[in-house]
């Protein structure tokens, strides 16, 4: 019954019938019923450009926001259509003038690609977001779909009054890439079955020429924008290309194809011609052999002419002598040793999705060989300005332990390229793993704390610490990366005070954010650490301090005192740092100095005051001394007291009877579980009364 009554809805909707439907709406058909792909009669009426079955059904009750199976809403199907007045209703009803389907596709865009430029003009005038990429999930997004925009679909469809009136009219920014780092040109020169090259693709292209798009972005298998215009056999385009001067002649696709040997083999000698007078390389690919296959005289001359020799070699593939360190990215690099590349100074390597490691806000992290080494390459606009920053500090900084480690640079036309050692994932991606128990969080922490120590001692802020920012390399080491945003110490002591607290407060959140291995989004964490955390409170007093650092220190000496911590310190130097203390305190001789000691501990009323009731009996019992009378009374409900009693349990466990030793087992683990707070309590007198502490080194000095 519901595939008869779909038939019949969609046969009414087809012929514009509003009786027809009428009829169906009486017999009970509900008017939101879907047909095949979520097709409502709405939405058929709408594809089908039928105005007055529009409003009918509007009229009768029809949901303005119905979608389709794909998300598609009436809204944007009338952008398909191109029908302005059905794109007007439909926003007055509630529509969302940037609303998009499951493929991120909005009405603008469905305008952009189907060449209704009256509507495309109507939803500019009404807010429509010119430069929105298409919003796709992140399963989608994983796969480098999504991101295009209205400009891409338009010149890939060769709507060429469209891209006129989006980049001259509606400011549409030509530069913007998708989720395969193409842009508008590429898009242009890019072919499909369904997408032959065309005149009117050709003049898109030329037109985003002449308005200066970058040429530097690749299409399908790594192919550059002269190869793309090659391919097409457009002499225009080619000539516009290499007049631009961005693209490198001899660069070539991931099956070692250059923009000579495609021209070669389409027999194409006035653009053979034109990539030979550009000092195109004429060894690569065996020219001659392909000219002699195709009985082309006129190319064999013409490559002869040029240096070209008949030779059966393979392609120059840069060979090298190379063993992999990585687990990660051995089979990547392997390829890519293997295949022909033009160098870039002693640079190797290929801009090419299958080698990237990381997209970033200008350019990208690739894989690639600098003198040999295998490294991850950092390529910047050669004249952004975090590409100076990242490179200045790298430079400065090479001799370091905890940064990562710098190779060198090149650059070559309008790219810097900036090399650094190669590491196998971020941090982020290591919490991300189910298996993360290799690194202990107090080990993360502290290794990133000295890095960031020694960044500040070299003369920089980082300014952006991130758990992407934080790199394990193939040995398990942790290194502090990404200085695009970092900023030279410099100036008054305020100015580099607020430069290294802004660090501070980055550190703050990582704190957390490790302690959690991860569970929460960096950008999504609580105000303080959950409970069910192992050391949260040394974790919330460490937090506290970097986010108000000790007003009697210097800011630049803040993180080399916090690197000494509590929440660094073992169990054991715990322990030892409590016994050193009643050490100290131990009421042996009457003097000022221990006078003035024991009142800063037992001044005021505290926590631990009722200490002697948690303590186990017989451990009470077992150290005080034998002759006493009143054997309890010999420990007091004091601080000092109880630091006392663990001084002599560490020094005189050893003479106690076995079922003494049985009840304390770890004396570190029997006191601190008993009580928690205390290491922090004496450390914070520690440090308010260092002066009275002497003799006293915390743990992690000894």
């Amino acid at each position: 019954m519901a595939k008869k009554n779909s038939v019949r809805l969609y046969d009414a909707v087809q012929d514009g019938s509003t009786e027809k439907v009428q009829q169906l709406l009486e017999e009970g058909l509900d008017i939101n019923f879907k047909m095949d792909h979520g097709w409502t009669a709405l939405l058929s009426a709408v594809q089908a450009d039928k105005e007055e079955l529009v409003h009918f059904l509007l009229n009768q009750g029809a949901d303005p926001g119905v979608k389709k199976n794909n998300g598609a809403t009436a809204f944007i199907i009338a952008g398909i259509t191109g029908n302005v007045k059905l794109l007007e209703l439909f926003l007055s009803k509630g529509s969302e003038i940037n609303e998009h389907d499951d493929n991120g596709f909005t009405a603008f865009m469905e305008a952009a690609w189907y060449g209704k430029e009256e509507a495309l003009r109507f939803l500019y005038g009404r807010g429509a977001d010119v430069n929105l990429r298409r919003i796709v999930d992140e399963e989608k997004k994983s796969l480098n779909k999504g991101g295009a925009t209205a400009l891409m679909d338009a010149a890939r469809k060769g709507h060429v009054v469209i891209v006129k009136a989006l980049v001259e009219e509606m400011d549409a920014d030509m530069n913007i890439c998708d989720n395969q780092d193409r842009n508008a040109l590429v898009h242009a020169l890019s072919v499909t079955e369904d997408e032959p090259w065309s005149q009117a693709k050709e003049a898109a292209a030329l037109f985003l020429l002449q308005q200066g798009i970058d040429t530097t972005k690749r299409g399908e298998g790594g192919k550059t924008s002269l190869i793309l215009a090659v391919e097409q056999q457009s002499q225009e385009l080619v000539k516009a290309i290499l007049e631009k001067d961005e693209v490198d002649v001899d660069d070539a696709d991931k099956n070692s194809q250059t923009a000579l040997k495609v021209a070669v083999e389409k027999r194409n000698c006035n653009i053979a011609r034109m990539l030979c007078e550009k000092n195109a390389r004429t060894d690569i690919g065996n020219l001659i052999e392909i000219a002699n296959r195709t009985y082309n005289n006129d190319m064999r001359e013409l490559l002869r002419q040029y240096g070209a020799k008949a030779s059966l070699s393979q392609p120059d593939s840069n060979q090298m002598q190379w063993t992999s360190s990585s687990r990660r990215w051995g089979s990547e690099l392997q390829i890519l040793c293997g295949m022909y590349r033009p160098m870039i100074g002693k640079l190797k390597l290929f801009l090419y999705e299958k080698y990237r490691i990381q997209r970033i806000a200008q350019g990208g992290v690739y894989l690639g060989f600098y003198d040999g080494e295998e490294v991850a390459v950092k390529v910047f606009p050669i004249a952004a300005e975090n590409a100076d920053k990242e490179k200045t500090c790298l430079e400065k900084c090479r001799n370091s332990n905890h940064l990562v480690k710098y190779y060198g640079s090149e650059e070559q036309k309008a790219c810097l390229y900036l090399c650094f050692a190669l590491c196998e994932q971020n941090l982020e991606e290591y919490f991300g793993r189910t298996e993360n128990t290799d690194f202990k969080s107090k080990d993360i922490l502290q290794t990133i704390f000295q890095a960031v120590q020694e960044l500040h001692e070299f003369g920089f802020g980082h300014q952006d610490l991130h758990p992407s920012n934080i790199l394990i390399d193939a040995a398990g080491k942790i290194f502090l990366a990404d200085f695009d945003k970092s900023r030279k110490l410099v100036g008054g002591e305020s100015e580099k005070d607020l430069i290294i607290t802004e660090d501070l407060q980055g550190l703050k959140k990582l704190v957390l954010y490790i302690a959690m291995r991860g569970q929460t989004r960096f950008e999504d964490l609580p105000e303080q650490c959950p409970k069910d955390i192992v050391d949260n409170l040394e974790i919330d007093d460490l937090r506290a301090s970097l986010g108000s650092p000790d007003a009697k220190k210097p800011v630049s000496e803040q993180l080399g005192h916090l690197i000494q911590h509590p929440y660094f310190w073992s169990k054991q130097m715990k322990y030892r740092f409590l016994r050193d203390v009643g050490n100290k305190t131990r009421n042996t001789k009457q003097t000022k100095e221990s006078e003035a000691i024991r009142n800063a501990l037992d001044s005021g009323k505290h926590r631990f005051e009722d200490w002697r009731e948690k303590v186990d009996e017989m451990v009470l019992d077992c150290m005080v001394y034998p002759n006493s009378s009143r054997r309890k009374a010999s420990y007091k409900n004091s601080l000092t007291d109880l630091l006392r009693l663990i001084r002599n349990i560490g020094e005189h466990l050893h003479e106690k009877n076995d079922e003494v030793k049985a009840i304390l087992k770890n004396p570190e683990e029997y006191f601190l579980n008993l009580f928690p707070e205390l290491t922090m309590h004496v450390y914070h007198i520690y440090l308010s009364h260092h002066e009275l502490f002497p003799d006293i080194q915390i743990p992690s000095q000894l």
